[in-house]
Formats: C-alpha cells, sequence, structure tokens
C-alpha cells in the first residue's frame, strides 16, 4: 500500500540540474530501504520556484526540499520517509522569523511569499500530476469539459461561453478569444484546422514550455473542445524541436488520447471527430507570427504573409483556422467547467482572468508565476519574486521581450494588464518579465533585445531586413561612445518608419525596446553621446578603471592578475591604473578584496 508519494520535478530546469539523477537515487535508496512498495516516485512538471531547483515535495505532509543534490536523497529516505523526521536544513520555508522550527514542515507552500498571491488557473495541474498518466488527469477533472460540450452544448453555445468569460489571447495581441473562434465558425468550408502555437521564441519566457511539460493533456482537450466549436477535425500543435522533454509528454499525452477514445473518431460517441498531429519548429522567431507559423507548417521556409486574407477566411493550406498559443488554449478547460461568470471574475475590467509570467532577471526568485491580470509590478517583484539581489534598487521590469518595452522604477505601481502596459508604451507580450537593477545600462539593454531581432529577421521585408540592421548599427555608435544628439533623433525616425511599414509583428514591434527606452530614459543616451560615459558602467568603450587610493592597501592583487600590465605600484602603496594600456576585462576589479577599483 502507498503511503508516500515523491513527486521529483521534471521540467526542464530541474531537469538541467540533475533531478532525473535524483530520481535515480530515490529509486535505488527505497530499494535498499525496503520502501518501494510503499513509497511512489513522480516525475512531475515545474512547481514554479525555478530559483530553488532541483525541488522535491513530500505527500501527505507537503515538505518542499529544495536545491536537492543527489548526496542529500540517502538521507531523506532514511529520515523522512523510514523514521518520519523532517530534514530540515533542505526545507523551503518561507514562513517569517516570528514562526517557531518546529512547524517547518507543516507550513502549507501556499502559504509562502512566492505562492500566496497566485492564482494558479493555467497551471493547476503543474508539479502536482504526473503529465504522462492520463489516468492522473482525468481525476483531476481532465476531460469532462470535452464530454460536457460534446453531450450538453452547441457549438454556438461553447463560442458564447469563451466570448462572455473574456479571454484575450496570451500570445502577446490580446486578441479576444471567443471572437477570433466566432469569425472561423461560421465558413463553411470542408476542412478547418485548429492550431496551437507553442513557438515560445522570447528570450527568458518558458511558460508554453512548461504547461507543455507539465499538463499537456489540457492543451489536447482545449484544442478538441476548439475543434468542435468552429467545426474543424485537425489539428496541430507547433512547437519548437529545443523543447525535448514537452516534445515528448505531448507525444506521449496525445497516444494515450487516441487509446482512450479521447482524439480520433466518434469521441463521446458524439459523432465528432478530432485528431492532432505535432508539428516540430526549427527555432526561427518569426515562426512564432501565425501567417509565419503555418507557412512552415506546411513546409515552407517560415516567411509571414500579407493580410487580408486572415487565417480564419484563408490560412493552413488554404483553409480557415483557429490559432492560439498553448496558456489561450490552458484556460479553456476551466472555463467549460466553471463558466465564463467564474472567468471574469478575476482580473480587471477588460483584462479577465490570469496571467503566467516566466519571472527572471535581477531577482530573488526566478521562476514561473500566475497571478491575477491588475497585480501590480511593485507585488511581483517584491512580493513574489522576494526583490532585487544584494540590496540593489529596482531600475525597470522588460515585458514582451524583444517586442515589448521596459517599466521604470516610477511606474513600479502600474497594474500589470493589457491597456494599462500598452498605455505606458510596453506590451504583455507572451510572458516573458525580466528585471533589470540600478547596474543595468537600458541603452545596452536596448542593443541586446535589438541584436536578437537582427538575427531572428526573415528578411522578406526591407524595412525589418535594412531597418533594423541600420537601428542597431546607431546603437552601437552609441554605446561605443560615436553617438551624437543628431544620431539619436535620426534613430527615433527609423524606429517609427520600421514600426509604420514592415510587414510582420517581429518587424512591427522590434523598435519597441528602443522607444521605450528613449521615452523612460532618454538622459541615459545623452550621457554616452555628450558626456562619453555609460552611467551604469556597461558599456566597455565608455568606461575607465580607477584605483581609490585611500582603499587601496598595497597588496599588489590586481597587478598580478592583470593581463596587460596596466597597473603599478609597490607593495604596500597605492597602486595605478594606466588607461592607455588597459583592456578593461574587470579581472582587477574582481580581484581586489577592499573595494578599491572602481569603475567611471
Amino acid at each position: 500500500m502507498i503511503r508516500s508519494h515523491v513527486l521529483i520535478c521534471g521540467g526542464t530546469g530541474c531537469t538541467s540540474s540533475g533531478s532525473l539523477k535524483i530520481q535515480e537515487e530515490f529509486t535505488r535508496a527505497l530499494e535498499a530501504n525496503g520502501l518501494s512498495e510503499e513509497v511512489k516516485l513522480v516525475q512531475t512538471g515545474c512547481f514554479g520556484l525555478c530559483a530553488l531547483g532541483p525541488v522535491v515535495i513530500i505527500h501527505p505532509e507537503g515538505t518542499f526540499y529544495s536545491r536537492v543534490e543527489p548526496k542529500d536523497v540517502e538521507e531523506i529516505v532514511t529520515e523522512h520517509l523510514l523514521k518520519g523526521r523532517v530534514v530540515e536544513r533542505l526545507v523551503y520555508a518561507d514562513i517569517g522569523e516570528e514562526e517557531v522550527a518546529e512547524s517547518i514542515a507543516n507550513v502549507s507552500l501556499n502559504d509562502t511569499a512566492f505562492y500566496k498571491t497566485q492564482k494558479r488557473v493555467v497551471l493547476r495541474n503543474c508539479g502536482v500530476i504526473d503529465p504522462e498518466d492520463i489516468n492522473e488527469y482525468i481525476a483531476m477533472d481532465g476531460y469532462q469539459a470535452l464530454g460536457k460540450v460534446l453531450t450538453e452544448m452547441t457549438p454556438d453555445e461553447v463560442i458564447q461561453v469563451v466570448l462572455d468569460s473574456g479571454l484575450r489571447g496570451r500570445g502577446g495581441g490580446g486578441f479576444p478569444t471567443g471572437r477570433k473562434w466566432a469569425l472561423t465558425a461560421p465558413n463553411k468550408a470542408p476542412q478547418k484546422y485548429v492550431v496551437c502555437n507553442a513557438d515560445e521564441g522570447d528570450p527568458g519566457a518558458f511558460m508554453d514550455r512548461s504547461v507543455l511539460e507539465g499538463d499537456p493533456h489540457c492543451i489536447i482537450e482545449a484544442m478538441a473542445i476548439a475543434g468542435y466549436a468552429i467545426g474543424a477535425t485537425k489539428g496541430y500543435v507547433y512547437v519548437r524541436a529545443e523543447y525535448p522533454i514537452a516534445v515528448k509528454r505531448l507525444q506521449i499525452a496525445i497516444d494515450q488520447a487516441k487509446e482512450m477514445g479521447l482524439l480520433g473518431k466518434n469521441i463521446f460517441d458524439s459523432g465528432f471527430d478530432f485528431d492532432l498531429e505535432i508539428r516540430l519548429g526549427a527555432g526561427a522567431f518569426v515562426c512564432g507570427e501565425e501567417t509565419a507559423l503555418m507557412t512552415s507548417i506546411e513546409g515552407n521556409r517560415g516567411e509571414p504573409r500579407p493580410r487580408p486574407p486572415y487565417p480564419a477566411v484563408r490560412g493552413l493550406y488554404d483553409s480557415p483556422i483557429v490559432e492560439n498559443n498553448v496558456e489561450t488554449f490552458a484556460n479553456i478547460p476551466q472555463i467549460i467547467l466553471n463558466g465564463a461568470e467564474w472567468f471574469a471574475s478575476m482580473g480587471t475590467e477588460k483584462s479577465k482572468g490570469t496571467k503566467v509570467f516566466a519571472l527572471g532577471g535581477k531577482i530573488e526568485h526566478t521562476g514561473l508565476v500566475e497571478i491575477p491580470m491588475g497585480t501590480t509590478v511593485r507585488d511581483i517583484v517584491y512580493e513574489i519574486g522576494g526583490g532585487i539581489p544584494g540590496g540593489k534598487a529596482f531600475k525597470a521590469a522588460q515585458t514582451g521581450g524583444p517586442s515589448g518595452g521596459c517599466i521604470p522604477a516610477r511606474l513600479i505601481d502600474t497594474p500589470v494588464d493589457y491597456d494599462n502596459l500598452t498605455a505606458i508604451g510596453c506590451m504583455m507580450g507572451s510572458g516573458g518579465l525580466i528585471v533589470m537593477d540600478e547596474d543595468t545600462c537600458m541603452v545596452d539593454m536596448a542593443k541586446f533585445f535589438l541584436e536578437f531581432t537582427v538575427d531572428e529577421s526573415c528578411g522578406k521585408c526591407t524595412p525589418c531586413r535594412i531597418g533594423t540592421k541600420r537601428l542597431l548599427e546607431m546603437l552601437e555608435q552609441i554605446t561605443s561612445g560615436n553617438g551624437t544628439l543628431e544620431l539619436i533623433d535620426e534613430m527615433e525616425k527609423l524606429c517609427y518608419y520600421i514600426k509604420d511599414n514592415a510587414l510582420c509583428g517581429l518587424g512591427q514591434t522590434a523598435p519597441n525596446p528602443v522607444l521605450s527606452t528613449l521615452n523612460f530614459f532618454r538622459d541615459e543616451y545623452i550621457a554616452h553621446v555628450v558626456d562619453k560615459k555609460c552611467p551604469a558602467g556597461v558599456c566597455q568603450a565608455l568606461t575607465n578603471y580607477k584605483v581609490v587610493a585611500d582603499k587601496c592597501k598595497g597588496c599588489t592583487a590586481c597587478a598580478r592578475v592583470c593581463p596587460v600590465g596596466a597597473i603599478s605600484g609597490k607593495v604596500k602603496e597605492a597602486h595605478v591604473i594606466d588607461t592607455s594600456k588597459c583592456i578593461k576585462c574587470g579581472a582587477c576589479m574582481e580581484k581586489c578584496k577592499f573595494g578599491a577599483i572602481i569603475k567611471e
């Protein structure tokens, strides 16, 4: 009889940190201690708190072990599972200093600062079930929504529920999902398709990947519901090949659903047929744009198409399609089961429900979070994310990746929803949220995202192919100390030209990081071109290293580590850096124990 369940994170983050080795050690240790029949090992999807991985949770106690290493497994098995004594040194318990140590194992994970303000709808099964076992999904009300729509609802009623819920596309554009379905449904074409966009190419974004890894059946169920609503019998999940765990688990889920009659012919004896296939992408960012994605599925080079005609009229294989991203689909089963009013009760007036963010950058708790729409940036950064490491000041948060903009510190109380972000020149995007501290150069940050866009441009249209390249060259001039005030003005004009004339969303949004930083941090651009200085000390061409004489102890450590002999001085006397020789590698600053070397 099973008395304990050991949940081991099997998401990409924890897997890369060695969770598979931990699982092997658990299997060995349980067998050695005669516990194999009493303790069940479950490899789950992402728990969310990626900064503390690899993660292990033991039920029924709910004990959350963080940063577990293979060498810790034997102790967990012998102490916790055999003797009933929690291994306190490995427990994550963000419960506050006032709590007594005896309660450490009894604290609910949902009461910790990272989780308590979250509302898990999309992520409700991630880290909870075995994603490779369809029975565990069914035990969590899985496929009940599909059964309900096929046996109790008409296609029009399904679309009306999605419309009434206020669900908007989570892929970045925020188009109402119900409206998109309603535009496709009346088309009498002999063949229609449902497409799930799981391309997710934004730097730092891993929301869709985590859902596919932790709860793949919810996407299958949602796509079948969409197929019934619009009259489609075929679906494709377009997922990048760099997501091997997601691809593997999704294929297992598809095979299981077919075996149980939840995909294929005459589902639930309703007369409705729906089949599903995976299409692998080669990692081109532009294929996140729906028309380029369709072109890629058809076997051609991923390039966008002019619109109109829109995909609802003529899309994949010249047939009408509905295309939504993973997170959008993941909401559908819960909306059907709980009702439109339930979903609409969360969020704000025009942005209903929750939003999943991949929280990264200069933040204590990197990971996956799901919050009600309207939660402020401050709450995300400080309440959930744990603030900035090292006591550094918050400078900005970048949303929307290469297509988005930055939220400066003075707007940290901005509610995160579609309209509020648009009003300040940002966008929701798919859900990457990168936190930046006082040591971040905003000009360099804009250059980083533009470098990505230039690399990822498909080259089909001139404004994007040539315009983004010229824009990057201008930024490189500024960060190398060769910029002028006139160049800043020219760069801003070029941004608007690209936005107005590029063919697809990639080119149209590529200038956003530049425009956003110009809007909120123009003083940093001016410092780069007028003062020839990088205020954050990031741009090497505009940075000099200097020894602070009062702090220098004359230990000679900096001189010994300098690769070009640019530092001179006698023992126990202040040293000096020859800036004409210095290659600005930073080795001296890293070596100095007294904080005597600064950048200016």
